[in-house]
């Protein structure tokens, strides 16, 4: 091979590996996104980050705001934006694609439902915005990282509570489901079928959608006593429905007749810790917000140009009446 041949053979390589290399921000789906990205300018950069928040009206959803804005005040190089869907979809998305209009540094998303934030949450990745997703998840994997508890895990733990602890020699349980789409509701239902199976004699006998929210929680428990003259356990999948559950039942005077089980365990007045403690649940379990670890995933990302794991998997525990008064002075310092 003569030199103006192997000038041309090594010309040729070259552009083939400035091909490979991509020269645009987008990227295929199928490509592995470099998580130090051109977003991260290191300790001296500033940083916008978009919250988009499925609904506020949940107290544990307002909380994990909260928690990521606290985190957030502690990290000088990040400015904090928040959006509300309500509950809508449709908003959400629109949410999504204003921040990518935005041209924000990073996004932390707790979806409504997954399927319909997929397509939005993916074309955010694939313009190189690195992607948290936070408590509910998107379908398949175009995000940065997954923050959250294992509902499926909550949901038996939650199951084999009630059959071997509440009710070992069998009973009654109607159960009040969360938003259908959204990936707690059907984790923590599968977990807390598997759970029970401990116990053949602990049987599900109706189960409602509450969608997350006291009101309607307290609306399904109402037509569920009027159809069911007995019912040993309440199980909902956060505490405002089991709260609103146990409303409904106090107004027709059953509340004796029946345990209410929750999840969630806000350290707050109004959560289920002290609804434990003060005896309307009988018990809770904890579901972390996400909202501190979202916030150093982020500053790892952004200022550490750092990596993450993909799926981060926070802990659950039991509360009772044995800890709950401990377990909330521990949590909430200031009562």
């Amino acid at each position: 091979m003569n030199k103006h041949t192997m000038s041309l053979a090594a010309t040729a390589v070259a552009a083939l590996v400035l091909a490979g290399c991509g020269t645009t921000s987008e990227r295929t789906s199928d490509e592995p996104q470099a998580q130090n990205s051109k977003q991260c300018k290191g300790a001296d950069g500033k940083y916008v980050i978009g919250m988009s928040q499925a609904n506020v009206a949940e107290p544990y959803r307002q909380r994990m705001d909260d928690d990521i804005k606290a985190a957030a005040a502690e990290v000088p190089q990040f400015e904090v934006k928040f959006a509300d869907a309500a509950q809508d979809n449709a908003k959400q998305v629109a949410d999504v694609e204003n921040y990518i209009t935005q041209q924000i540094d990073l996004l932390i998303i707790s979806p409504n439902e997954a399927k319909p934030l997929t397509a939005v949450v993916k074309k955010a990745y694939d313009q190189g915005i690195p992607v948290l997703v936070l408590d509910r998840k998107v379908e398949g994997d175009a995000y940065t990282g997954f923050i959250g508890g294992d509902n499926v895990q909550i949901g038996t733990e939650a199951g084999k509570y009630v059959a071997e602890k509440v009710l070992p020699n069998g009973g009654n349980v109607v159960e009040i489901k969360g938003l259908a789409g959204a990936t707690p509701q059907a984790e923590r239902n599968q977990g807390f079928a598997t759970g029970i199976k401990a116990n053949p004699k602990v049987k599900v006998v109706a189960t409602a959608s509450g969608d997350w929210l006291r009101e309607k929680g307290q609306a399904q428990m109402d037509a569920l006593l009027k159809a069911n003259p007995k019912i040993d356990v309440v199980y909902a999948h956060n505490d405002p429905m089991a709260e609103g559950a146990y409303l409904a039942a106090k107004a027709v005077g059953r509340e004796k007749e029946m345990k209410f089980i929750g999840i969630d365990a806000l350290p707050i007045p109004s959560g289920g810790i002290k609804a434990v403690e003060q005896g309307r649940l009988t018990a809770t379990f904890t579901y972390p917000t996400n909202g501190k670890e979202a916030i150093a995933a982020a500053k790892k990302l952004l200022v550490d140009c750092g990596t993450i794991e993909k799926t981060q998997t926070l802990p659950t525990r039991l509360i009772d009446k044995t800890n709950a008064a401990q377990i909330y002075a521990q949590e909430n310092p200031t009562g």
